[in-house]
């Protein structure tokens, strides 16, 4: 179809990532005709390069962690250390097995799919492979892919990148982790747990900055236990090989050595080149600009995905894709709550939230309209079984609905579910302490938080 150049697709999508595949996979169920076009693989960076194979080497480090212990449990069990390539073979096989889902999914809902590097030529067209692909609408998804600091390059040997760390042939000895947000965290975690010595350098005042307070120092002292050292407060000013490795020069002269940096200071968006701004698309620091319901200012031409100015997160990708898939297949869409959306940073233990932070809820409200409430995860018994410390914490409009969840511990992550229903269904403390939460889980201690800022604590002290 893509060869036939009278053919025009109700929707040309340029990238096949989150955001584009959603938009594919849900405009044709709908009955559109969808071209979807990718330069590398199906699936993108959330696939191939973050999400899925992040999320296995903190698996693989788990486990690690987990024969180390064996004997609190009673379990005798010995650890030798860490086969790398047994990692990325396993790592690789979970991606495998998703990407071939993946195109199955593709191809059963007729998505006509073009491999090549595509450039916006119109605003209804792409170009790619040398030939014209035309569309009544073109969304853009090209995604975004590591960023670095002026004059601080990224080598792939002793100065890497989130995606040269994630096929590092080694496990370094030691690691200089330059961010403290969610992909440093995550790989700090993992580089311990394999048994490197990690060093994080965060130039705000706290680890994963952008969550409450408490949950960050909840981090902060887990941290400290495993051994991770961090420093805080202070900006990265340079850095420089060594005979062995990399030395980093912070602003107030302190200095740091390891074997590797990891620069993991965020993501930054891919749209350089690509016939945006030639296109009259409205831009703001390489990020696409749209409105609430993902349409740029040609009307056109959608943009979703880590291109666009919103969290960058697969499930937002997800999201943002059907909006748009929905709308121009003219059913009635509702903008997203990006508050609503659920946050997990997947180290030990996993940072979980939903909804706003205390600060911010007293910033909107006022301080004395606003209820926080801790539930410490010592009182849970699966919590106790699973040897995991933690705590649950509950941002409450006085009088009103619960604002914001924000929970660190083991497995959080799975618990941030119901705690999304709670935020996004404005559910009141007393509502959800009507409901009966299986015991002994670790969802009870969501349950029990929601009791005691209903006034009647069971495995709390009140």
């Amino acid at each position: 179809m893509a060869n036939d150049a009278s053919t025009v697709f109700d929707l040309v999508i340029l990238g096949g990532g989150s955001g584009g595949y959603a938009a594919a996979l849900r405009a044709s169920q709908l009955g559109l005709d969808v071209a979807l076009i990718e330069k590398n693989k199906l699936g993108g960076t959330c696939l191939h390069n973050g999400c899925i194979p992040t999320k296995a080497l903190l698996h693989a480090g788990e486990i690690a962690d987990q024969a180390r212990e064996a004997d609190q449990f009673g379990v005798k069990a010995t650890f030798e250390g860490i086969d790398i390539k047994g990692v990325h073979k396993y790592k690789d096989d979970v991606i495998a097995g998703l990407y071939k889902g993946l195109q199955g999914l593709v191809a059963s809902r007729k998505v006509t799919y073009i491999e090549g590097e595509g450039r916006l030529s119109s605003p209804t067209s792409v170009d790619v492979n040398g030939q014209r692909v035309q569309g009544r609408h073109i969304l853009l998804a090209t995604g975004s892919v590591p960023k670095s600091l002026p004059g601080l390059e990224i080598d792939g040997n002793r100065i890497l990148s989130s995606d040269h760390a994630l096929v590092l042939d080694r496990v370094p000895e030691s690691a200089i982790v330059l961010g403290g947000g969610v992909i440093g965290v995550e790989f700090a975690s993992a580089w311990k747990s394999f048994g490197t010595d990690v060093t994080v350098v965060e130039g705000l005042k706290h680890l994963v900055p952008v969550e409450d307070e408490n949950s960050s120092k909840l981090l902060e002292r887990a941290f400290r236990k495993r051994g991770i050292k961090f420093n805080l407060g202070t900006f990265f000013d340079k850095a420089e090989y060594t005979e062995n490795g990399v030395r980093v020069t912070l602003a107030d002269g302190k200095t740091f050595e390891a074997e590797v940096l990891l620069v993991a200071i965020g993501r930054g968006p891919v749209s350089q080149g690509l016939g945006y701004e030639e296109q009259g698309v409205a831009m703001d620091r390489g990020y696409v600009l749209v409105d609430e319901y993902m349409q740029t200012n040609v009307p056109t031409i959608s943009a979703v995905g880590d291109l666009v100015p919103t969290l960058q997160l697969a499930h937002v990708g997800f999201a943002e894709g059907i909006l748009v898939a929905e709308r121009l297949a003219g059913l009635k869409t509702v903008p997203i709550d990006y508050d609503g959306v659920p946050r997990v940073t997947y180290c030990h233990p996993e940072v979980a939230s939903v909804g706003i932070t205390e600060a911010k809820a007293k910033e909107i409200y006022g301080a004395d309209k606003v209820v926080a409430l801790k539930y410490n995860l010592a009182g849970n018994g699966k919590s106790k079984i699973l040897k995991t410390a933690g705590e649950i914490k509950l941002v409450q409009v006085k009088d009103g609905a619960v604002v914001g969840v924000h929970m660190v511990g083991d497995r959080m992550g799975e618990q941030v579910g119901e705690a999304q229903l709670v935020y996004n269904w404005e559910a009141l403390p007393a509502e959800v302490a009507q409901l009966i939460h299986a015991h002994p889980t670790q969802n009870e201690a969501l349950g029990e938080a929601h009791l005691a800022l209903a006034g009647k604590p069971l495995h709390s002290h009140d």
